[in-house]
């Protein structure tokens, strides 16, 4: 038996297996120090860009399945002159989408950048995770080993890291440049609150591990008893994703006694749900399925989301990336649409200083790569803010891709002590972005009508001025109607201008001068 024989041979969740990926983990740190700073270094990247995620909770997703473009912004990685890519989707994406980002690559021709890009996929449109409909296909498995080549230059990356990523990874017999899954608890709305406590971080007053009604009912009484001018409690799935696990209790007319009978007779008719045709059957069967917690719903007069993103390189150094002031919507605010970078300068040295210090405690503990903390921020009377961490994502998310995307397209870096980025010419440059720019007036756009449209007009994204705008989620476009974009300036009043004037343009080449939509109310620096 050959050795990658043998690895595939081996039974996923095994003793094997554990010890076979801690054997493959054990090369990333001699491999960033050889290769990652090194732009001539041979090297092969395979993405992974699967949302391995509860199927009932991706089905909420609309047009989840092309949320596998999202990570097209690797694809930047090309410019790089001896980097392989290999990237796998469920689906083929559409050429021109491929085109698109190629084309974008700064100082690499497109055509010495598509030789050096593999593209495979699944020919499976179900919704089942990506990296399962890749562990049932071993024919696709010993592709990949093929054009992988030399495999101690090569590693796996993916959206986020599931025992399934690590099955795979053990197949290919490269590792994964991502958090552990044996760690993934701290990643999920209990471990964070646990950890956020344990690093002592401010979080909103609530409980975890929740599995039913009976926890639910307990929690949420005991919050409202210790504090009776609470109005609301926030219910959330442990691997709730996006907000969309996510559920809001009120306290509108709440007796003064018999408070518990009075939570557990109301809340299964008073409880609003993110998520669209959730109910509460199935909402108590996911939650005995995966935890949750219940916490306090944080209000002010001025409250902001702001979020920020760290990484672990494989060497347990700690590094923040960015900020951001998401912008949330959904019935009751919950849900994630998009985001403003950088966050605001009143507080964003606040969230570097709480960020490194979660990173330092998950970097002791062995976590690897991106992630992120998010926090509910409001104004005191006096000015100040007072933040309350929500949780942590141990994976890629919403805010990390535009990032990304601003990153690979201009050369520059987050400079941390102004809290901003810099272009490699030392200027700054802000961006607003979202992935839920979404209306029934942009069904049957192609991605051709949609780059078209972004040249004629002038959006496409210029080298030169480094500013403009970047399109992703193109592929669902035709059937749903949505895409995202991320719209780059010098500044957030600029990107922001940029962003409007691409919805303007989509809602009149769609054909109507407005959809009955506004553009996501961006909180601008001071």
């Amino acid at each position: 038996m050959t050795s990658v024989e043998a690895l595939t041979a081996i039974e996923p969740g095994s003793p094997a297996e554990l010890e076979a990926f801690a054997n493959l983990q054990a090369r990333l740190a001699p491999m960033y120090r050889r290769i990652f700073s090194d732009r001539q270094a041979p090297r092969t990247v395979v993405v992974v860009p699967s949302l391995s995620l509860d199927l009932e909770v991706q089905a909420k997703i609309t047009g989840v399945t092309h949320y596998e473009e999202r990570m097209l912004c690797l694809l930047m990685l090309l410019r790089l002159p001896r980097t392989h890519l290999v990237y796998v989707t469920s689906q083929p994406v559409h050429p021109a989408v491929i085109d698109y980002y190629l084309h974008l690559l700064p100082g690499v021709p497109a055509r010495h950048a598509r030789e050096r890009l593999t593209l495979l996929d699944c020919a499976d449109g179900s919704p089942l995770a990506l990296t399962d409909k890749i562990l049932d296909r071993p024919r696709l498995v010993s592709r990949m080993i093929e054009v992988i080549g030399d495999p101690m230059s090569a590693h796996l990356t993916c959206f986020n890291a599931t025992s399934r990523e690590r099955t795979l990874a053990v197949q290919l017999g490269i590792p994964l440049y991502a958090c552990d899954p044996s760690l993934s608890r701290l990643g999920s709305k209990s471990g964070a609150r646990q950890l956020l406590r344990k690093s002592g971080i401010t979080i909103p007053e609530g409980s975890e591990g929740m599995r039913d009604l009976d926890d639910l009912v307990g929690a949420i009484t005991e919050l409202r008893s210790g504090d009776r001018s609470l109005n609301a409690v926030v219910i959330k799935l442990d691997d709730g994703f996006s907000g969309e696990g996510n559920a809001l209790f009120r306290f509108d007319g709440a007796p003064d006694t018999a408070l518990g009978e009075w939570v557990r007779r109301t809340l299964p008719e008073r409880i609003l749900f993110e998520a669209a045709g959730e109910s509460m059957d199935p909402y108590l069967e996911k939650l005995a399925r995966m935890g949750g917690v219940v916490e306090a719903f944080v209000d002010g007069p001025d409250k902001r989301s702001p979020s920020v993103q760290c990484r672990i390189n494989p060497v347990g150094e700690v590094e923040v990336i960015s900020t951001h002031d998401q912008a949330l919507g959904g019935p009751n605010g919950q849900v994630f649409l998009g985001a403003s970078f950088p966050a605001d300068g009143e507080y964003r040295h606040d969230l570097h200083r709480m960020a490194l210090d979660v990173g330092r405690r998950l970097a002791a503990l062995g976590v690897l790569g991106r992630f992120g903390v998010d926090f509910i921020s409001t104004r005191a009377a006096d000015g100040t803010w007072m933040h309350n961490a929500l949780e942590i994502n141990l994976r890629k998310g919403g805010t990390t891709l535009p990032f990304m995307m601003l990153e690979f397209l201009t050369d520059g870096a987050y400079d941390l002590e102004r809290g901003e980025y810099l272009t490699a010419a030392g200027q700054p440059r802000s961006y607003v972005a979202s992935d839920n720019v979404e209306s029934p007036f942009y069904r049957g756009m192609t991605p051709d009508d949609l780059i078209d449209l972004a040249v004629y007009n002038g959006l496409h994204f210029e080298a030169s001025s480094q500013a403009g705008v970047v399109f992703h989620l193109m592929g669902a476009l035709s059937r749903y109607g949505k895409l995202g974009l991320v719209a780059i300036g010098e500044d957030l009043i600029t990107a922001d201008q940029i962003y409007r004037e691409t919805l303007s343009v989509l809602d009149r080449e769609a054909g109507t001068a407005t959809t009955g939509r506004s553009p996501p109310d961006w909180r601008h620096s001071a």
